[in-house]
């Protein structure tokens, strides 16, 4: 086996320089810059770089810093396994991280240049996030506490080997886990001497729900008033049934002084998210306005010191992401996607009104304040994560990091257009068109369509590691990229439209884009395929019932094949009410269903098909995958099925991914070529 994967990293070393194309071996080798964090006093970024090694099928990460006005990065780790949740002391003379050693997940600090670590909490159900108040006094922490039993050696002491789930309400499995009954509360603890006190006070102390919200939500869901007397997080306070049918989170405000908790958004029935206090004292947060409504627009309401609430995005009709404080409070920032790219703004209190700071055919992935600049990720769908600047006063860019220069220097990428299309309804659809390297314009390319998930998720100028446009370049085809309906960035109607109609408008975006494209001379409409994954798998399977041979083949990842059997195998029920219109069993929604799940249109299926699914995928579960397929040989139609026993509703394994790329392209080529 050793020999095997030597001869396989080797093979796709030489193929990604001989050629100077994008590789799926290549693309593990890229380093991925995250944690991105400024000094106090403005001057440095700390941040983490993780790498890859293919041949064990793990990684590691270590951190560095730069300067904020740019030079030379320092590396201050060098230790095996992750250091997470790096942050500077509030004094700026210690980095804190969580670190797994003898003693489990503890916390640690070092100086700034990565010397003197020494280990300063010994909490013995370990740390899964951290905050130090802005004293540097006390710290806010996440552990985990055992709440329930779910098993049957929980109920049964006399049956060691009695393996058996116990389940009496909903939310039994979520995303990837099946519930284990242990639960993600905070805890405040003293630091005396440079030391953790103690195991710390549960301040969520016998509640049955998770600090952050699972599964996604991390420290940013949590943090210190600027004199630390308060801390404030946000939080879904249900279980089970009720967790499943909403999205109603709130925004919850922990007195230190007196140990009270006051729920400070009750009133609003949606998300609550992400609260940060300024050092003057006002209070921001994310909300939505709608209950059961994950991708509803995403205001930022502020709380300022005349006791008002107020939603300071409320007229702009785009919707928030992140946002950070300047340094005083009279500007806040923030990132909102907007014709499918991620843009950094600035509000301005004294003049109530909002700039959009940066332009370009790029995505900010985070947003931090230092100073005279903005500091954040940023990304392109033919580059990864680097660090850029951008300064206030003029609002230039500047690239900070360039870690995976050794990689760059010796790759052709392709072309990214952005071309507007007309829809059957009589609107305008960004479609991005992505180019081989060394494009010819008079031979002909095979195409791929490609269908975004989300449903409500941008395709903007992201860059990822499975659904990677520069590979798929790299590979010869033109990637046809449509923001159909449903889509963040182009008003809220626009992302609103796909809601109760998956199978009509947005199926018609697709085709109006491919008919458009496909006119071009450079490609070959006897040769396109159509992609995606999770809605965009959707997208794939009810394609395949309508295309009238536009398609030669399609590939789903994690589709959703039949809405009846998905309602009633999904466990957050809210998303299914609000884009479907509720259970399959609801006799008005009869025609919903019949209208918008691909196993309807069943009887059309006769185009060959490779379907991916991950077995532990719980937000798409497996029957999906398993229906298709067997619809597939059933009809006698060439097909393949590749099923991840060990992945959920993402590929994330390194040599799973890899394998995933090969049987991808595979497939491609053999319908396509």
């Amino acid at each position: 086996m050793k020999k095997f994967i030597t001869l396989v990293a080797l093979a796709g070393s030489l193929v990604s320089f001989a050629q100077n194309r994008m590789t799926p071996e290549l693309l593990w080798k890229i380093k991925r810059i995250g944690g991105i964090q400024v000094s106090p006093d403005h001057t440095q970024i700390l941040f983490s770089i993780r790498k890859y090694d293919l041949s064990t099928n793990k990684s590691e990460s270590d951190l560095y810093t730069i300067p904020v006005k740019g030079g030379k990065i320092k590396q201050i780790t060098n230790t095996p396994g992750t250091e997470g949740d790096a942050q500077w002391r509030p004094d700026g003379e210690k980095i804190g991280f969580i670190w797994t050693g003898e003693d489990g997940r503890n916390i640690y600090e070092m100086n700034p240049d990565g010397s003197g670590i020494e280990q300063i909490s010994e909490i013995k159900s370990g740390v899964n996030g951290f905050k130090y108040s802005p004293k540097g006094d006390q710290l806010v922490f996440v552990s985990e506490v055992k709440m329930e039993k779910v098993h049957s050696t929980e109920y049964a002491d006399d049956l060691p080997m009695s393996d058996a789930r116990v389940i009496d309400d909903l939310m039994y499995r979520h995303w990837g886990e099946w519930e284990d009954g242990w639960r993600s509360h905070l805890f405040i603890a003293n630091i005396e001497n440079g030391k953790v006190v103690g195991q710390g006070k549960d301040i969520t102390f016998n509640e049955i729900h998770d600090v952050p919200i699972k599964p996604f939500g991390g420290m940013e869901q949590i943090n210190w008033s600027a004199d630390g007397r308060f801390v404030v997080y946000a939080a879904k306070k249900k279980k089970g049934y009720k967790y499943a049918l909403s999205t109603n989170s709130n925004i919850f405000i922990y007195n230190t002084l007196l140990n009270t908790t006051q729920n400070f958004t009750n009133a609003n029935k949606g998300y609550d998210m992400n609260p940060a206090y300024s050092s003057d004292g006002k209070l921001a947060w994310l909300a939505m306005e709608q209950d059961g409504f994950e991708a509803d627009k995403n205001d930022i309401i502020v709380y300022d010191n005349s006791q008002l609430k107020t939603n300071i995005t409320a007229d702009m009709d785009i919707t928030v992401s992140d946002f950070c404080w300047g340094a005083d409070g009279s500007k806040l920032y923030f990132k909102s996607v907007t014709e499918a790219t991620y843009q950094l703004y600035e509000y301005d209190f004294e003049t109530k009104k909002a700039t959009q700071l940066t332009e370009g055919i790029h995505n900010y992935t985070s947003i931090a304040f230092a100073g005279d600049y903005l500091i954040g990720g940023r990304q392109s769908m033919n580059h990864p994560t680097d660090i850029y600047s951008v300064k206030l006063k003029n609002n230039e860019q500047k690239q900070l990091t360039d870690v995976n220069k050794d990689i760059y220097e010796g790759l052709e990428t392709g072309k990214i257009e952005k071309r507007w299309v007309n829809t059957t309804d009589g609107k305008k659809e960004l479609v991005w068109v992505i180019y081989p390297p060394g494009f010819d314009e008079t031979k002909k390319y095979p195409a791929i369509l490609y269908c975004q998930g989300g449903p409500q998720s941008a395709v903007s100028q992201f860059f990822s590691y499975r659904w990677n446009f520069q590979l798929m370049a790299a590979n010869d085809y033109i990637i046809i990229a449509p923001n159909r309906r449903g889509l963040p960035g182009f008003g809220q109607e626009w992302n609103d439209a796909i809601s109760r109609d998956w199978g009509g408008q947005p199926m018609d975006d697709y085709l109006s884009a491919v008919d458009s494209l496909k006119k071009e001379p450079y490609i070959d409409e006897e040769r396109i395929g159509a992609v995606g994954a999770s809605y965009g798998g959707y997208s794939v399977y009810y394609l395949a019932g309508i295309h009238e041979n536009r398609f030669k083949t399609f590939i789903s990842h994690c589709g959703l094949f039949n809405l009846e059997s998905w309602y009633g195998t999904t466990e957050e029920l809210f998303f299914a009410n609000q884009d479907i219109g509720g259970p399959y069993f609801a006799k008005h929604l009869k025609a919903e269903y019949e209208k918008n799940s691909p196993h309807k249109l069943a009887a059309n299926w006769d185009t060959p098909m490779l379907i991916f699914h991950g077995e532990k995928d719980f937000r798409v579960p497996l029957n999906q995958g398993l229906e298709a397929f067997q619809l597939l040989q059933l009809k006698r139609i060439e097909s393949k099925m590749i099923l991840f026993p060990d992945e959920n509703h993402w590929v994330l394994s390194p040599q799973n991914g890899v394998f995933w790329h090969r049987e991808f392209y595979a497939w491609l080529d053999k319908y396509l070529k």
